[in-house]
C-alpha cells in the first residue's frame, strides 16, 4: 500500500499548455506534468530563480489523473475549448532564439467546463514528503491556478489523503468518477502510452523533454 494525496482541479477555465511557438498555444485536453509541476510549486512557494528546489519537486513526485464528469444545477456538462487572442513581445519564432520584431499577436485557447481528480505520489528518490505537500495546497504560499492567471480554482485544491495499491486504486476512491485516465505509472499488462512533450528541462527555461503516460481507461488523448 502507498500513500496518495488527491487534488480536485475544477474550474470555468483552464489552460494546460503544449509544446509550442508564442503564435499558436494550445492547450491539452488534460493537465501537463509541467502545469501540475508549477501548481505545487506555487502552493510550496518555490520560486522562478530557484531551480534547486525546482528540480527536488519535479524529481520528487508523480502524477495520475482522472477526467471527471462535470455537471452543473445536477446536468452533465461536456467540456469545450475557446480561443483568445493577446499580444506579445520578444515573441520566439524557433527554437534557436526571438524573433527580430518586438510584438506579435497570439492565439491562446482555453479549455472550459472541466473538471480533473489527480492522484500525487512520491518516488524512491524523493526529497519531499507527503506531509509537506499536503500543508502546501491546503495553505499555498503563492495562490495557485489552473495554467494561467487568469484561470482560478473554484473548487479547494486539496480533496482527501488515501492509502491504496496504486493510483487507479487510489482515484477510485474520490467520486464522482469519469472517463478517461491516464498515469505515471504503468497498470496492467501492456497499458497503451503516448508520448508527450511536458517535462520541463529546469536550467532551459521554457524547453522540455518528451515522455510518456500511460493510459489507465479511456483513449490516447494528447490534444482535441
Amino acid at each position: 500500500m502507498r500513500d496518495f494525496l488527491i487534488l480536485r482541479l475544477k474550474g470555468p477555465m483552464q489552460s494546460w499548455g503544449q509544446s509550442t511557438f508564442e503564435g499558436t498555444r494550445p492547450s491539452a485536453v488534460f493537465p501537463t506534468r509541467s502545469g501540475l509541476l508549477g501548481l505545487l510549486g506555487a502552493c510550496l512557494g518555490i520560486r522562478r530563480e530557484d531551480k534547486d528546489a525546482q528540480h527536488n519537486l519535479s524529481h520528487s513526485v508523480r502524477f495520475a489523473i482522472r477526467c471527471d464528469t462535470n455537471e452543473v444545477d445536477g446536468k452533465p456538462v461536456t467540456s469545450s475549448k475557446l480561443s483568445d487572442f493577446h499580444t506579445v513581445k520578444d515573441a520566439r519564432q524557433s527554437y534557436s532564439g526571438l524573433k527580430s520584431h518586438e510584438t506579435i499577436i497570439t492565439r491562446r485557447e482555453y479549455l472550459c467546463d472541466a473538471s480533473f481528480t489527480v492522484a500525487v505520489w512520491l518516488s524512491e528518490q524523493a526529497g519531499l514528503t507527503l506531509d509537506q505537500l499536503q500543508q502546501a495546497v491546503k495553505k499555498p504560499v503563492f495562490t495557485p491556478f489552473l495554467g494561467r492567471k487568469s484561470c482560478p480554482l473554484t473548487h479547494p485544491l486539496w480533496l482527501d489523503e488515501v492509502s491504496a495499491q496504486n493510483s487507479l486504486a487510489a482515484l477510485n476512491f474520490c467520486p464522482p468518477g469519469g472517463s478517461s485516465i491516464y498515469s505515471e505509472e504503468a497498470i496492467g499488462d501492456n497499458p497503451d502510452k503516448f508520448f508527450v512533450r511536458d517535462e520541463p528541462i529546469i536550467n532551459l527555461p521554457r524547453q522540455f523533454s518528451s515522455r510518456h503516460w500511460y493510459v489507465l481507461k479511456g483513449d490516447q488523448h494528447v490534444s482535441q
